[in-house]
C-alpha cells in the first residue's frame, strides 16, 4: 500500500516536469537611453522593429495594440501567448522602456533586445532580466549592453 501511495503522490511531480505550460518565466525590461532621433520618430519602421524583436525572441503573438500620442510618443503593447512584451517612447528625451515577460524557457530576451538595440542604436542601455516563478531571482549576466 506504502507504494502505492508513494506513486500517487510522485505523479503530479513528474508530469509537472514534462508540462509545456511550467510556472517560471523570464522577466527583461530595460530603459535605453540616447536613442536615434529618427528611429524613435518613424513609428512604422518603430513596429515593424517591435515585430521583428518579438518575432526573434520565438513569441507567439496573440493579438497587438499601439497608440501614438499627442506630441509623438508611442506605446505598443504585445499580448503574447507565452505572457507580454511592450514599449513606451519618450522622443523628446530620445529613449525608451521595453518589457518582455515570457512563461516557459523557449523564449530569448537576448534576441529581443539584440533586434531593438539594431533599430533604436542606443548609446546606453540599462537593463535586468528577472526569472519568476515561486520566488523572483535577478540573473547575475545582465545588464545587456547595446
Amino acid at each position: 500500500m506504502n507504494i502505492l501511495v508513494a506513486l500517487l503522490f510522485s505523479l503530479p511531480a513528474l508530469y509537472a516536469e514534462e508540462s509545456p505550460y511550467l510556472f517560471a518565466g523570464k522577466h527583461f525590461f530595460a530603459s535605453y537611453l540616447d536613442c536615434s532621433e529618427e528611429a524613435l520618430s518613424d513609428l512604422e519602421h518603430l513596429q515593424e522593429a517591435m515585430d521583428h524583436a518579438v518575432e526573434a525572441s520565438h513569441a507567439t503573438v496573440l493579438n497587438k495594440s499601439s497608440y501614438t500620442f499627442e506630441g509623438s510618443g508611442f506605446t505598443a503593447l504585445y499580448l503574447l501567448s507565452e505572457s507580454h512584451a511592450s514599449i513606451h517612447t519618450y522622443p523628446e528625451r530620445g529613449a525608451c522602456f521595453v518589457d518582455l515577460f515570457t512563461c516557459g524557457n523557449r523564449c530569448s530576451a537576448e534576441d529581443f533586445h539584440k533586434e531593438l538595440c539594431a533599430y533604436l542604436q542606443p548609446k546606453e542601455v540599462v537593463s535586468r532580466l528577472f526569472l519568476r516563478s515561486e520566488g523572483v531571482e535577478e540573473l547575475a549576466d545582465f545588464p545587456l549592453k547595446p
